[in-house]
C-alpha cells in the first residue's frame, strides 16, 4: 500500500478534512470517549499492564475509517479531537492516551483531552503550530523526556540511522501553516537541525524477524524511510497473533484500521521505501 510521508501534517489538500471538521462536535467525540472507558471497565483493563491495555484499545478501533489531515484545521493552533477518523499517528496516539487514562483511573472526557495534549505537544504545551510534535522521532524523543515512553530500539538490536531531517522546511508549499505564517519556518528549521544532530537508531527491516521476540504487543512501531528529509513514514502498533508478530495500523486513504495478514517483517519486506523500525514502549503512568 502506498503510504504518504509522515512529517506531521503533510500537504495542503485540506478541503475535505476542513469541511469534515466543521461537521464534528465535542459532543460526538465525548460519546465515543465514554464508550471506550465503558469498555475498559467491562474488560477490567485497569488491572492489566499498559501494553496490554494499548492492544485492547487498538483492537477497539479496528474498522475505523482512515482520514488524512484531521489536525489541519483553520485558525490558531488548538487541541483537535477526532475519534471517528484516524490516520496512522492518531491511531497510535489515541491507543496510548486511552491506555494511560485507564491505568490512572482518570476516565472523563476532560482527562482524555489533558492526556492528549501532554502527548501531542512539545513539553505538553500548546504554543502555536511549531509546538506540535511534527516529526515522529521527535515525538518519541519528547515523550521519553516526559516519562511517557521508553525508546527500546537500541537495546533490542538497533543500529545507527543517520538522516538529515528537513522535509517540512524544504516543502513549505505543502503546509498551509507555513505558507500563511512564514515566521514559523525558522522555528521548524531549528527543530529539524536539532533532530538531525541526534544519534538515531533503527532496526533494519531484514533484522526485524530475529529481534521480534523482544518486541511487546502494544509497542509503538515507527517505520523509517528513504524519503529525503523524512525520519518516519508510517506508524502502528505491534500485536501478537498465533505466535507471530503482526502490525496493527491505519493504512492509508480508502482503508480502515486493520491488522496485517502478513507478519510485521513480511509487511516491511513488501515496501522498498521502508528501511526499518524504531520501537517505543509505553511506561506505566506515575
Amino acid at each position: 500500500m502506498k503510504v504518504m510521508p509522515f512529517a506531521a501534517s503533510v500537504p495542503v489538500l485540506l478541503k475535505d478534512s476542513m469541511f469534515r471538521n466543521l461537521l464534528l462536535t465535542d459532543d460526538d467525540d465525548a460519546v465515543i470517549c465514554s464508550k471506550k472507558f465503558t469498555l475498559a471497565v467491562s474488560l477490567k483493563l485497569r488491572e492489566k499492564p499498559i501494553h496490554e491495555v494499548i492492544v485492547a484499545i487498538g483492537r477497539s478501533f479496528l474498522g475505523t475509517e482512515y482520514v488524512a489531515h484531521t489536525l489541519e484545521v483553520p485558525g490558531e493552533e488548538h487541541l483537535v479531537v477526532d475519534l471517528r477518523g484516524l490516520d496512522c499517528v492518531s491511531f497510535c496516539e489515541n491507543s496510548l492516551v486511552f491506555a494511560r487514562c485507564i491505568r490512572r483511573n482518570k476516565m472523563t472526557f476532560d482527562d482524555y483531552k489533558a492526556e492528549l495534549q501532554l502527548i501531542r505537544y512539545r513539553g505538553g504545551v500548546i504554543n502555536r503550530y511549531p509546538s506540535r510534535l511534527h516529526y515522529f522521532s521527535d515525538y518519541i524523543y519528547d515523550n521519553v523526556k516526559k516519562g511517557v515512553l521508553k525508546d527500546v530500539t537500541r537495546e533490542i538490536g538497533g543500529v545507527p540511522y543517520k538522516k538529515t531531517i528537513d522535509f517540512m522546511s524544504t516543502h513549505q508549499e505543502s503546509y498551509r501553516q507555513l505558507t500563511e505564517h512564514p515566521e514559523f519556518v525558522k522555528i521548524i528549521q531549528q527543530q529539524e537541525a536539532e533532530i538531525s544532530k541526534r544519534r538515531l537508531v533503527h532496526i533494519p527491516k531484514g533484522d526485524v524477524e530475529k529481534v521480534s521476540s523482544k518486541i511487546l504487543g502494544g509497542d509503538i512501531i515507527a517505520i523509517t524511510t528513504d524519503i529525503a528529509g523524512m525520519d518516519i513514514s508510517h506508524t502502528g502498533l505491534a500485536v501478537w497473533q498465533n505466535g507471530n508478530l503482526h502490525f496493527m495500523h491505519a493504512p492509508t486513504v480508502g482503508f480502515k484500521v486493520l491488522i496485517t495478514e502478513k507478519t510485521l517483517a513480511g509487511y516491511l519486506a513488501g515496501n522498498r521505501k521502508q528501511l526499518g523500525i524504531m520501537v517505543a514502549r509505553a511506561l506505566e503512568p506515575g
